[in-house]
């Protein structure tokens, strides 16, 4: 038989460069769309409502700042920061947000407990003023204003009309609950200052003898001390300070002792030295252990030992001829 030609197989055509070009342009990915807004922010109240029922405040109010950046006009958004800062203790941060925007008699109460908070009294008897003289449908705003009223006459010194208060929000709580335990010992603290001012005081200065009573009224009243003076002498003006710092005998107050601590000695770190390095080491009363030397003479035999016994003189010569070695003969 003739032999088989072999055939040869045919090169595919090279591609071109505009082909190549093309491909890779396709390889190339598309930047990511960024979602919708709405749907940013629902996912972020997803993660607001989980983050306030496990109590993590701070990041709860983070992401209450990134709803905002989305959507400024929230009303939930800026609800739940009001919230969260009023939980954190922000108070003037608190007081920022309410004054923003149109101003609205919804969050009056918030107001006025941010006032109290910050110790500014009169603004906050102020609003509790407005709050009351309006009609209020919601009955735990109403106990709230209540509470607040009776804390502020406590703070301002009417220990009468918090007692009145305390005894009427008393009279409605339910018993064996959070609130009942609150009003109870308020009303307790109330109670006692009361007392004190109307009748144990009183009864005290009555009691001295008129001696006593006339030198107290007759004595002029303490010093201030350093601490009051540095603190009076930022709110006098720049002629007085100086006068402040001297003292009212004229002397300067002397400056705090610098601690004469070794350097590198750390309070509560570094190890105290030993109280006895000052004695002898023979009168000292831990003695140091010293190492046994070796090759020492032992003490006596612990239990289980047994001594060697001598070799007896008959025995000898086999006891030679086996192991040691023998003494030469002469």
């Amino acid at each position: 038989m003739p032999p088989k030609q072999q055939g040869t197989k045919a090169k595919p055509p090279a591609a071109s460069k505009s082909s190549n070009a093309k491909g890779q342009r396709s390889r190339v990915k598309q930047p990511k769309q960024p979602a919708p807004v709405l749907d940013r922010i629902k996912r972020l109240f997803g993660s607001l409502c989980a983050q306030i029922d496990g109590g993590h405040f701070p990041n709860a109010l983070k992401t209450c700042n990134k709803i905002l950046r989305l959507d400024p006009t929230d009303v939930d958004a800026r609800n739940a920061k009001l919230f969260l800062l009023l939980q954190t203790e922000q108070y003037t941060a608190a007081l920022e947000l309410l004054g923003e925007g149109s101003p609205s008699d919804a969050r009056n109460f918030e107001r006025a407990y941010a006032y109290y908070r910050i110790q500014r009294e009169e603004e906050a008897a102020d609003v509790l003023g407005q709050i009351k003289g309006k009609e209020n449908d919601d009955p735990l705003v109403a106990r709230g204003v209540i509470h607040l009223e009776a804390q502020l006459g406590y703070r301002q010194g009417s220990y009468e009309s918090s007692l009145e208060l305390y005894n009427e929000l008393l009279d409605t709580a339910e018993p064996n609950t959070e609130e009942h335990s609150d009003v109870l010992t308020n009303l307790t603290a109330t109670q006692t200052h009361q007392d004190f001012i109307s009748t144990d005081y009183l009864r005290a200065l009555d009691a001295l003898p008129p001696q006593v009573v006339n030198a107290l009224e007759e004595t002029p009243p303490p010093q201030p001390t350093t601490q009051a003076q540095t603190q009076l002498a930022g709110h006098l003006p720049s002629n007085d300070t100086t006068a402040a710092k001297e003292g009212i005998d004229g002397t300067k107050p002397k400056s705090p002792r610098k601690s004469r601590l070794p350097k590198g000695v750390v309070l509560g770190v570094t190890p105290l030295p030993d109280p006895e390095r000052w004695l002898r080491k023979s009168e000292r009363t831990i003695q140091p252990h010293h190492k046994k030397k070796r090759g020492g003479g032992g003490g006596g035999a612990t239990q289980g030992s047994v001594a060697d016994a001598p070799p007896s003189g008959g025995g000898g010569g086999g006891a030679s001829g086996k192991g040691g070695k023998g003494k030469k003969k002469k």
